[in-house]
């Protein structure tokens, strides 16, 4: 009897599964697309006949639209209900979708990805609420493993699918692409997935929507201008001004707590808070990494975007394998040691591109890429996990929205500052010195990370976790 009820309890609820499932039909397609554009911006800037100043906006618009409409996601919900929300943001995304495939000039296009932006920004935060309140705080080690897998796979294979459809096909199919996933994800979501309605009873803060949307906009438009250096008016006149509008909507979302549009109190939590600048801080591992090993194979090795994609897969596959196992010992052993032994191994398997020449072989480097990536699925599991652990039902969208904020902005100002790096770096050295420089940075900004752990939990409470 022991072995049956602890047997049962060690498996997802089945519900929790097909949910999962249900949505990540869907929101394949966002966390693709972002990754899948940026390989492309070279083949969309010589078909459009446009310079890159106007072709960045096709990924600059679409990360304004995405932060602009993730802090309205908890408001949403509790007014509308999960189901509705996420529907409307699937429709919202099709639409955007399907406008950037048919754009005849670069205004239309960047005008269809914020379209795209919008409905991107609404279903990140709203899949990851829905899913961590069905775990109902059981195993949510093993439950973030499952909800978060698509958000850390799309950055590491979108590289390599980009590349494919720019080898073998027109650029228009790099947004058709996304119209079967939404297509599906809509009909899957309105024949299983339940109602999920909503309190109405909250009211929109509109004052702090006018604070912390432009905030977030801002921030993320000057780090997106800052691939030249952070010392240009061009960046630290919106990064000033950004953070000045995010620091008056904290101030006054601390005083007004749950009827904030964003309950920022949940940083008093030591486990949130460390969760949250950790978030930040793989922006550095992920997406800066992210940044470098593809422009490392094409620029140094003379490799294809394509051939550059295929080397990359290499950290998606140990994304995979680790992630199943990061959640149960998450679950075991806590979020603390989890984190430092996934740190510790990015780190470390980094070097070696920190140490590459013209010619180090492939067969050094792409295994190296493999343990980087069960590295990269070791930390974000249990970071995540962290991140929910004592919330109550309430508090999960809140909390959801903080910790998509926080990887957006800790992706953007990691790959900005990286990016700084190796542009001065090129200035004055041979590329392949320069990629090491920027290597040994990243090297040192996830050892940075290791000092936050302390703050995570040791061991997962039992039965504490977001109500049922």
């Amino acid at each position: 009897m022991t072995t049956t009820a602890t047997s049962a309890r060690q498996r997802l609820d089945p519900a929790l599964v097909r949910l999962t499932l249900i949505m990540m039909v869907g929101v394949l397609a966002v966390v693709f697309d972002t990754t899948i554009v940026n390989v492309a911006l070279d083949t969309l800037g010589r078909s459009l006949g446009v310079g890159v100043a106007t072709v960045q906006w096709v990924t600059t618009a679409y990360l304004l639209a995405l932060g602009v409409a993730v802090p309205v996601t908890g408001w949403l919900m509790d007014r509308w209900g999960g189901k509705r929300v996420w529907m409307a943001a699937l429709a919202v995304f099709l639409i955007g979708s399907i406008g950037a495939s048919l754009a005849v000039d670069a205004p239309t296009l960047i005008a269809a990805r914020v379209v795209q932006g919008v409905g991107g920004g609404l279903m990140l935060p709203v899949m990851t609420t829905l899913l961590v309140q069905a775990a109902g705080g059981r195993m949510l080690g093993r439950a973030v493993a499952l909800v978060s897998m698509p958000i850390v796979v799309g950055p590491v294979l979108g590289p390599f699918l980009g590349g494919l459809i720019v080898a073998h096909l027109s650029w228009r199919w790099i947004f058709w692409v996304n119209v079967p996933f939404c297509v599906a994800g809509l009909l899957l979501a309105w024949r299983f997935m339940p109602a999920l309605p909503g309190s109405r009873r909250s009211r929109l803060d509109v004052v702090g929507l006018a604070l912390i949307t432009p905030g977030i906009a801002a921030v993320v438009f000057a780090l997106s201008r800052a691939t030249d250096g952070f010392g240009h008016a061009t960046v630290l006149v919106p990064l000033a001004a950004g953070l000045g509008l995010l620091a008056a909507f904290t101030a006054r979302a601390w005083r007004r707590g749950g009827d904030a549009l964003v309950d920022v109190r949940l940083f008093r939590i030591g486990s949130f808070s460390a969760a949250s600048g950790l978030l930040f801080l793989s922006g550095f591992s992920l997406y800066g990494g992210m940044l470098l090993v593809p422009l490392y194979f094409q620029q140094v090795r003379g490799a294809s975007a394509l051939a550059a994609g295929l080397l990359i897969a290499a950290q998606g596959v140990g994304v995979l394998v680790s992630r199943g196992l990061a959640g149960s010992l998450t679950d075991r052993i806590g979020a603390r040691w989890v984190t430092f032994a996934g740190l510790v191994v990015v780190a470390v398997a980094t070097v070696p591109f920190a140490l590459a020449g013209d010619h180090t072989s492939r067969w050094w480097l792409v295994p190296a890429l493999a343990v980087r990536g069960v590295g990269l699925g070791a930390v974000t599991v249990p970071v995540m996990t962290s991140a929910y652990i004592g919330l109550d039902k309430p508090s999960v969208p809140h909390a959801s929205i903080i910790t998509r904020v926080a990887q957006q902005i800790g992706g953007s100002f990691g790959t900005a500052v990286l990016a700084v790096i190796l542009a001065r770096e090129v200035a004055a050295h041979p590329a392949v010195h320069a990629f090491q420089v920027a290597f040994w940075w990243s090297i040192a900004f996830t050892a940075a990370a290791l000092f936050l752990t302390v703050r995570l939990p040791v061991a997962a409470p039992a039965g504490e976790g977001p109500a049922a």
